[in-house]
């Protein structure tokens, strides 16, 4: 087989094996190479990459070997997983978020009823990403402030529109576990986040 292609089937493993890596025999195997043929080949992947000044690299943990990140753009690294727009969603949040999704316009009031909790930092965190946002007020003593999902919602979890939301959760059924309603909700964007 051309190194090149060995190459390019090297990396496509590496990624797929993510975190945990992938040891040399298990790449000889998956390769049909001898063992020496594997580590020279990675050898000279490692030096590919740091001969090209590549964003990524390849290094040996636990006789295994994985890709990670240069450390000399550790900065950059750290700058984009505390930007806003990039941070995860906290429990709290998705729950909050499935919710909104189903219900909405909905108040904060009607919120908290329904998970139990005060509401109002996963509100405040949804709106900084643009994931809910004002629709309205409701027509009830003191017009609280009702909210829906936004266009950025959408584009988040991939949808077209909101009649490609699952089916709604039953979330006044007595026992409703609104953390697992939202988990199986939000498992794409948790899959997502990860891959």
């Amino acid at each position: 087989m051309d190194v090149g292609k060995l190459k390019a089937i090297v990396e496509g493993l590496l990624f797929v094996a993510g975190d945990e890596g992938i040891e040399a025999k298990q790449l000889a195997t998956v390769l049909d190479l001898e063992l020496h043929e594997v580590v020279a080949l990675m050898d000279e992947m490692k030096h590919d990459y740091k001969e090209q000044q590549r964003g990524l690299q390849i290094v040996e943990i636990a006789q295994a070997y994985q890709f990670t990140t240069r450390p000399e753009f550790a900065e950059y690294f750290e700058r984009l997983a505390y930007t806003p727009s990039h941070a995860t969603l906290s429990q709290a949040a998705l729950e909050t978020m499935a919710i909104i999704a189903y219900k909405q316009p909905i108040t904060r009031l009607e919120l908290e009823e329904i998970r139990g909790v005060k509401c109002e930092s996963s509100i405040s965190r949804l709106i900084s990403k643009n994931l809910i946002k004002e629709v309205g007020r409701a027509d009830t003593i003191g017009r609280p402030i009702l909210y829906g999902t936004t266009k950025e919602f959408l584009e988040y979890f991939g949808l077209r529109n909101l009649d490609e939301l699952p089916p709604p959760p039953d979330f006044s059924a007595e026992g409703t576990d609104v953390e697992q309603e939202a988990y199986l909700f939000y498992k794409k964007d948790k899959e997502d986040t990860t891959s």
